[in-house]
């Protein structure tokens, strides 16, 4: 599975499916950890730096569209430096942006450091992923994205309690400043394990494809998402949307006649990875929208503090974490396409659930619901990423894991932007100020959209990543034990 890549020396030996996917997880941990802070602390930082609540999705969103920007460059910047330099690199600019945010006095800086922050994670996660799928067998692929995702998922679980203690007690600015020290960690334990996996021939960069790719993402999103907020006059959102629209057409044909494209979408002519994309750009814009919707939701119009705040939220990443030990016997005994329909539903149905909190909904039963969801949304990404890249060849896996990596950036970030639509139409439905039913109005949209997914997975053989989940379908369609 290495022949394409040659190893750096003095690489200590180490169990690969497991000790590789806890030290990338340390970055993750750091990112996710950040997301979810700011997220509870949103109306905390906007009252600071002099915007509304709402307005700041654009810090959410700006992130998300750097991440998506950056990250088709990540797998060739690691074939052709190696993915220790890269990561480690990586992991510095992320605590560069931290700073910036945390010293940041308007709504135009604050954005402004959430993309230098946006150009690190860029890199972190997806060159993370690489090292992974080049140094596990795909029998032990669940097994290790499990591994890789616990650590990353404690940086939800203790993103908004933590979040909501430190804005309520102390200041938000520290929600960026915590991330220091856990670079720091990240960084040692980077150059000390990480295998610097390097291309022995790295393809050549597609620099026009990176433009085009930057253009085209920059303006789709960015331009929807400040359309109905009033900071950008209307004829220059418009013109980043049509240019976003351009570029993007720019590029299917120039993929047309490059060896080489930086996004290769060639890969998603691959039934699993091409479905499994398609399915989770969809899944997760609903799951995009709801670490910006939920926590405004509870402090503007339940009342609750950002500490209060956090602490309800955290559940759902609770839920997830648990999930992780579950994932494997539940794709062994039924395989992945029943998995990803059904489950498909259920997430979706969860997130529609919380349309109907109120403030006097009660808070264990609240909670009780996100977890579950937090239940439903993991076993989903789990089965995602495992059987997204069953098929594709070890030549192939930097392009496939930037892919995903940048279609997951822009899912999200289109999450975010549509959330903020659904509020945004709602108000101006009633022409009234924010309330409660608009916020039910967000959640009931952003599950359609995420239900809407199952389009894709009903289109997947039954036997789809059998090699990765042990699941064996019998010669006339019924079940077969493994033997």
């Amino acid at each position: 599975m290495l022949s394409h890549f040659r190893p750096r020396p003095a690489i200590r030996p180490m169990p690969a499916s497991r000790l590789v996917p806890l030290i990338v997880a340390v970055a993750l941990f750091m990112e996710n950890m950040d997301a979810t802070m700011i997220a509870t602390s949103l109306p905390a930082i906007a009252a600071d730096i002099g915007t509304s609540p709402i307005a700041l999705k654009l810090a959410l969103t700006v992130y998300l569209l750097s991440l998506a920007i950056f990250i088709p460059v990540s797998g060739w910047a690691a074939d052709r430096f190696g993915a220790r330099r890269v990561f480690t690199a990586a992991i510095i600019v992320f605590m560069a942006g931290s700073l910036a945010c945390a010293t940041a006095e308007s709504l135009m800086g604050f954005v402004g450091a959430r993309f230098l922050q946006g150009m690190g994670g860029a890199m972190m996660t997806p060159v993370g992923r690489l090292v992974i799928m080049r140094t596990v067998e795909k029998r032990e692929f669940v097994t290790a994205m499990a591994w890789f995702s616990i650590p990353a998922l404690l940086g939800p679980i203790s993103g908004p309690p933590v979040g909501g203690f430190i804005t309520t007690y102390f200041s938000w600015h520290w929600i960026f400043l915590i991330n220091i020290p856990i670079g720091i960690v990240g960084i040692f334990l980077a150059l000390r394990f990480v295998p610097d996996l390097k291309a022995i021939e790295p393809r050549p960069l597609d620099s026009l494809g990176v433009v085009l790719i930057g253009i085209a993402t920059s303006g789709l999103v960015f331009g929807s998402s400040v359309a109905s907020l009033g900071v950008l006059p209307a004829l220059a959102w418009q013109a980043m949307v049509v240019a976003g629209g351009a570029a993007a057409l720019a590029y299917l044909a120039h993929t047309r006649r490059t060896m080489h494209p930086i996004i290769d979408l060639r890969l998603m002519r691959t039934p699993s990875f091409g479905l499994s994309l398609g399915g989770a750009t969809l899944f997760r814009i609903g799951v995009g929208a709801m670490p910006f919707l939920l926590p405004l939701m509870l402090q503007l119009s339940f009342g609750l503090t950002p500490f209060e705040s956090g602490l309800i939220t955290f559940t759902g990443a609770a839920g997830a974490l648990v999930m992780k030990f579950a994932a494997k016997p539940i794709l062994k005994r039924l395989g992945f396409r029943p998995v990803l329909v059904v489950n498909a539903l259920i997430g979706a149905g969860f997130l529609a659930v919380i349309g109907f909190f109120t403030d006097a909904t009660p808070v264990l039963l609240m909670m009780a619901l996100l977890l579950a969801g937090g239940f439903a949304r993991s076993l989903q990404f789990t089965s995602l990423n495992a059987l997204a890249f069953a098929d594709i060849s070890p030549a192939r896996m930097s392009q496939a894991t930037s892919l995903w990596a940048a279609a997951q950036q822009v899912s999200l970030a289109l999450g975010v932007a549509i959330g903020g639509t659904f509020l945004e139409l709602s108000m101006s439905l009633h022409g009234g100020a924010l309330r409660l039913a608009d916020f039910h109005f967000a959640f009931f949209g952003v599950a359609l959209v995420s239900a809407l997914s199952i389009v894709f997975f009903l289109r997947l053989p039954e036997d789809a990543g059998s090699e990765m989940s042990g699941h064996v379908v019998g010669p006339r369609g019924g079940l077969s034990k493994l033997q």
